[in-house]
């Protein structure tokens, strides 16, 4: 099976997905690897006889849906973006919080993969705010479509290379090492709920004054996909609250509501 079948597959199918082909060129192997496991599965020795296979079968749309996420992160993943959000943009949630008579900041990390986001925020929280707010709480609710990586998040256990970004006192703070792995301490863990939810269909109840969506729908989804993911956040959104791209992502064009508040680090700001 040649790696430019697997291409123009993907070139075929992925817009029927409601995905961008062109966003999936650095993670193509990836995904032309599991694909071609999904071959051998279904007895199938060519790409264009799973192209047949799709289109007589409605429900290998899923199968292949599944194929084609992406989760590839790890803790602290941009270090100068969540640096910024623990100097400056969480201390003013909290300050926001506090006056208006709430206790609980809470977050939405969409799309969380293996914990390793939703993770890094408890920890940038627990080392630098809590002091500072102690009648405040973080909660975070963080969705993923994919249950063998909510497993692998309740789980929290790692492996060292996706702790690299972490600075080296909050891995000493935070995790045992057992037989070459790194344990998230139980500590680590409070305040973090692990939901299936696929963002292109439900989302979490909101209101939140921190939403992260980052290298998901606004890398991968097509522009109407882009949108609906929008208008379901900023629904969510406190007016004034933060929303956490990757570096190197912005918005859908002509996006209402949001300003940039410093968007070369992935952030940007609700309005009412």
């Amino acid at each position: 099976m040649k790696n430019a079948d697997c291409t123009d597959l993907l070139v075929w199918a992925l817009p029927r997905l409601g995905l961008l082909p062109a966003a999936f060129r650095r993670v193509r192997g990836q995904v032309c690897k599991r694909i071609r496991r999904r071959l051998r599965e279904l007895g199938l020795s060519t790409y264009q006889s799973y192209r047949a296979h799709l289109e007589a079968s409605e429900g290998e749309w899923a199968v292949l849906d599944g194929l084609c996420r992406i989760t590839v992160t790890r803790f602290c993943r941009e270090r100068p973006a969540w640096l910024h959000l623990r100097d400056a943009l969480l201390p003013e949630l909290a300050l926001r919080t506090r006056r208006s008579g709430r206790t609980v900041v809470r977050a939405w990390s969409a799309g969380c993969g293996g914990g390793e986001e939703p993770y890094t925020l408890r920890l940038v929280w627990d080392s630098a705010l809590a002091p500072l707010f102690p009648g405040l709480r973080l909660e975070i609710v963080a969705t993923d479509a994919d249950p063998v990586m909510l497993r692998r998040a309740r789980a929290a256990r790692y492996r060292p290379g996706s702790l690299r970004e972490l600075p080296p006192d909050w891995v000493d703070r935070a995790f045992d090492w057992n037989r070459g792995f790194l344990y998230l301490r139980p500590q680590a863990r409070c305040g973090i709920q692990f939901v299936r939810q696929d963002i292109r269909k439900e989302m979490p109840d909101g209101p939140f004054e921190l939403v992260l969506c980052r290298y998901l729908a606004f890398t991968y989804f097509d522009a109407r996909g882009q949108h609906a993911a929008l208008d379901g956040i900023l629904a969510r959104l406190r007016p004034g609250g933060f929303l956490m791209l990757g570096g190197r992502e912005a918005p859908p064009p002509g996006a209402a509501r949001l300003t940039p508040e410093s968007p070369d680090l992935g952030f940007w700001r609700r309005q009412p």
